[in-house]
């Protein structure tokens, strides 16, 4: 039986194992009996003892079940004290690998984890573990044993190699939620009220809903691999520290990785195309049952995409999607789950195509704080190629509450971007920067910016009198088309732009940029096309603003401003 993975005949993968002698049944060199460490076996790391797996029973073959050989591989490689668990050549029909502490799991060129799809009532992936009581994360943000891969509480652990983990047995964890009272699955929506209706509930067993999911360990590399269709997340890491993530190419349908109250991370040289939902996206949510921040995290080196077909950028076609296929996502987002902050964040030489840009959320209480960004091309943007949230959503810290929080609203604070170039973006909307009445985002640095976008504002945009919605989930699109073509900038402490060039395509008749409560605003080399009759600056209740050595806009420095256009 073969399997076609986008163009990828997997039914043929294992022909270079047998090439080799390994795993192919018939005695040879390097083949030991059953359960016995190959010292000799080609792997990774010269000197250290391998695990074959197909000397545990893989079959390889992509029809038989290989979960109970490979785990057993790795459970003598822990047993050893540590060790290569060697997946050569072959398609690995799998349901949950328990990875353990001190192994490294190594995909050979070749080697494909099939993620397998259970049967009605039968067998399936390892059950989701007891959460923490904890409603309004998704259910997949909550569990790390129904996963394809996963480890809880581990040490020294890796996932390397070249081969190809395929997810294709997977859940989207589209409406899929947890029931109070037990482990039973059951559908949710939102609701207006911030409360999530649950209906009877529905048993869905023995399902699995991402690649890997890892919680609670330290000292992890994942490297070299790709993830095909990685189900609801391909990369869940929850509380995980000193992890390294390098060249990876994730094609997929949901969050290609969430790196979730993470501690001291190094995300370089990876590819994530994921038309549907977040690309790479640092979360710190209250999955743990506690706020812990993800902090000094370093993500460089990197493509971001959401315009390419599911499956075609592994394979190499690069299938677009058509014009009127919609917004595409496979953004970067530092967000929506804010329960403990982020601290210490750099993204730097970094290309975005086909998304929803950049987004940096706090808005459950916590801090967003000491982040550069820097190096970043942008092309095609669907909606705002900056978005900076300071909002009081308030869902984490208070579990299952119907009243408004007592959680002071948290801080958005000493942010650094340069160097950013924009083409194509949506003309609907402008870069957002926005508070909340009362909370300042603090401390911003803009500084070497291009943008290009498509424009096409009219008098009537221009008018518009965008809602607060401090309580609203933030994304881009939550106040409608902004009456900015360029920058809006709302509820801001501390602000400065330098060296910024705004254009359009087609003309606009909004101004460039909007000040709306913002106390300390310097401008300086603004270049900002505008139309005739309209001017470069609309300022309302503004103190403290300066701007210098800018295109059709004198010098001018104003104490306070009411409300005033230049």
């Amino acid at each position: 039986m073969r399997h076609q993975t986008a163009g990828i005949d997997i039914g043929k993968r294992h022909a270079l194992g047998t090439l080799l002698g390994i795993g192919t049944g018939v005695a040879g060199a390097g083949l030991l009996l059953p359960g016995k460490a190959v010292a000799a076996e080609r792997g990774p790391e010269a000197g250290r003892p391998s695990f074959n797996v197909r000397h545990f029973g893989a079959t390889g073959n992509g029809t038989t079940l290989d979960t109970p050989a490979i785990n057993k591989a790795i459970e003598a490689a822990a047993a050893a004290g540590g060790g290569t668990v060697l997946v050569p050549a072959g398609t690995y029909l799998c349901f949950s690998i328990r990875l353990k502490s001190n192994v490294a799991l190594y995909l050979d060129a070749g080697a494909t984890i099939l993620g397998a799809t259970p049967p009605d009532g039968g067998p399936g992936y390892d059950p989701p573990e007891p959460g923490p009581g904890n409603y309004y994360e998704d259910f997949g943000h909550r569990h790390w044993h129904n996963a394809l891969i996963w480890g809880v509480g581990l040490e020294n652990v890796s996932i390397l190699g070249p081969g190809l983990i395929y997810g294709k047995g997977l859940l989207r964890g589209t409406g899929i939620g947890m029931h109070p009272m037990g482990n039973t699955l059951i559908p949710y929506r939102y609701h207006v009220g911030r409360t999530r209706h649950r209906p009877q509930p529905i048993p869905i067993t023995g399902q699995g809903d991402k690649c890997i999911a890892l919680k609670n360990c330290h000292n992890v590399i994942l490297r070299d691999f790709s993830i095909l269709q990685g189900g609801h997340f391909g990369i869940l890491a929850t509380g995980v520290d000193n992890l390294t993530i390098d060249n990876l190419l994730i094609d997929t349908e949901r969050d290609g990785m969430d790196l979730d109250c993470c501690w001291n991370t190094r995300v370089t040289n990876c590819t994530v195309n994921d038309p549907f939902d977040d690309g790479i996206c640092p979360k710190s949510s209250g999955a743990l049952g506690y706020p812990r921040p993800t902090k000094n995290m370093t993500i460089s080196n990197c493509f971001v995409t959401g315009g390419y077909e599911v499956g075609s950028v592994l394979n190499g076609t690069w299938k677009r999607f058509p014009p009127t296929a919609g917004i595409r996502n496979g953004r970067f987002k530092y967000g929506t789950e804010s329960y403990g902050g982020f601290i210490n964040v750099t993204i730097s030489n970094c290309v975005f195509e086909n998304t929803m840009g950049l987004a940096l959320e706090t808005v459950d209480g916590a801090h967003l704080e000491d982040v550069s960004i820097s190096n970043v091309t942008m092309r095609d943007v669907g909606v705002a190629p900056i978005f900076m949230r300071l909002g009081s959503r308030m869902l984490a810290p208070l579990y299952q509450r119907h009243s408004p929080p007592s959680t002071p609203v948290g801080k958005l604070r000493r942010v650094n971007i340069s160097n950013l170039v924009v083409s194509n973006t949506s003309g609907r909307w402008a870069s957002i920067l926005s508070g909340i009445p009362g909370h300042d985002i603090e401390e911003v640095r803009l500084n070497g910016i291009t943008i290009l976008t498509q424009g096409g504002g009219t008098k009537e945009d221009a008018a518009i009198v965008l809602p607060e919605r401090a309580e609203g989930y933030p994304e881009p699109t939550m106040f409608g088309t902004t009456p900015a073509y360029g920058f809006y900038l709302r509820h801001i402490k501390g602000l400065d732009m330098s060296d910024i060039e705004i254009q359009y395509e087609k003309e606009d008749q909004r101004p460039p940029i909007i000040l709306d409560d913002v106390k300390g605003a310097d401008f300086f080399h603004i270049g900002a096309q505008h139309a005739p009759g309209v001017d470069v600056f609309a300022l309302k209740n503004v103190r403290d603003f300066n701007v210098l050595w800018s295109k059709s806009v004198p010098d001018t420095r104003l104490e306070t401003v009411t409300s005033k256009s230049l």
